[in-house]
């Protein structure tokens, strides 16, 4: 598979209008130190999923999994709290760094989201960037309700939009990026597929959001690939590397 995708980044012109790499921390709950590590990382998001059992959102990968009791209050809102009263009104000692939570909800879309508004409502100087221009970013992934109802959402609540859906001016301004699934656009036996990732990041980039790929090869090669073909969100479950790699 290196191989192949080594032919393939030399094969490929590099995109000419790259945006600073923006580095998205998969799945950081089950990183050894959730939230610590991906900050240290200097991460543009990081992600979480969800499930509402009785009355609380845990966090995990699966139904099953939500039998070890982890919320999002523990292991993400109350520690963010924390940071921005220990780093006086900052997430980090870095007082420019910024970062955002990408919520990604596995079911139940429009009752999640509720419970989020009534969560996050009266914690909106450290997640409303309208209040607090370097407060987390709130981005609703996964059952993300109707596309229709985005704009009845607050201020502060943003979505991952998905390039096959149909965006009117409202909805545009409530989606933060665009993502998809990397092997939609390149398998592994065909080469002339890179025309539709450059194709795909480029209708993100007409409506001026950046694009993220998931489920890709989480390897230097690939992280290459994308970025140099204009995907600024580099979608990773090794923070720590893919920052070294890209060294800013």
């Amino acid at each position: 598979m290196i191989r192949f995708f080594f032919i393939l980044i030399l094969a490929t012109n590099l995109y000419t209008a790259k945006a600073q790499v923006k580095i998205h921390a998969h799945n950081d709950y089950s990183q050894p130190n959730p939230l610590t590590d991906a900050l240290q990382s200097r991460v543009f998001s990081l992600e979480a999923d969800v499930f509402l059992v009785n009355d609380k959102l845990i966090v995990a990968h699966s139904l099953k999994e939500t039998r070890k009791k982890k919320t999002l209050a523990s292991l993400y809102i109350e520690p963010i709290i924390q940071l921005f009263r220990k780093n006086k009104g900052h997430i980090s000692e870095d007082s420019l760094y910024k970062t955002t939570l990408v919520i990604d909800i596995k079911q139940n879309g429009p009752d999640v989201l509720q419970y989020l508004i009534r969560t996050f409502e009266p914690l909106r100087s450290y997640f409303d960037r309208s209040l607090n221009p370097l407060a987390v970013q709130i981005i609703i992934s996964g059952d993300r309700g109707p596309v229709s109802e985005w704009k009845n959402y607050p201020s502060y609540i943003y979505f991952d939009g998905r390039p096959f859906e149909e965006y009117d001016a409202e909805s545009i301004d409530k989606i933060a990026m665009i993502s998809d699934n990397f092997y939609k656009y390149l398998s592994k036996t065909n080469t002339g597929d890179i025309e539709k990732i450059k194709e795909v990041v480029q209708k993100a980039i007409r409506i001026n959001k950046p694009f993220r790929f998931w489920g890709s090869p989480d390897t230097e090669i690939v992280w290459k690939l994308l970025y140099d073909n204009g995907a600024a969100i580099i979608n990773t479950d090794n923070p720590a590397a893919c920052r070294a790699f890209f060294k800013y």
